[in-house]
């Protein structure tokens, strides 16, 4: 059961929406699931094309931090999408927060639109 979610809010550069999203959704969420991270929700704002947001859960925030270090550290991720993606964005703010089972299953029924 995930105890924790990190939400990370993406200010794409202008025009780099719907190539971050492809590059996302075709590159990197695989890898994510390949590595055992949960992502929960991938998806663009309503307001903005240029803004985005990737939910991920873990068990706990020790989880999350190995995790990811593993994850970026990875030839997958530094020989695969990892430059496409960042020349996609300008800045990314983090945050974690406690969740339990429904606060989870509610982000992952609302995914969102596709650019």
């Amino acid at each position: 059961m995930q105890n924790i979610i990190e939400i990370r809010s993406y200010q794409l550069k202008p025009g780099t929406g719907s190539q971050f999203h492809q590059l996302l959704h075709e590159k990197s969420l695989p890898l994510l699931a390949a590595a055992g991270i949960d992502v929960v929700l991938a998806t663009a704002s309503l307001q903005t094309p240029d803004a985005y947001m990737l939910v991920r859960a873990y068990h706990s925030f020790a989880d999350c931090e190995q995790r990811q270090q593993a994850f970026y550290a990875s030839a997958a991720w530094q020989n695969g999408p990892r430059a496409a993606i960042l020349a996609c964005i300008e800045s990314c703010n983090t945050m974690v927060l406690a969740a339990d089972a429904t606060l989870i299953k509610s982000l992952r029924q609302h995914a969102g639109p596709t650019p």
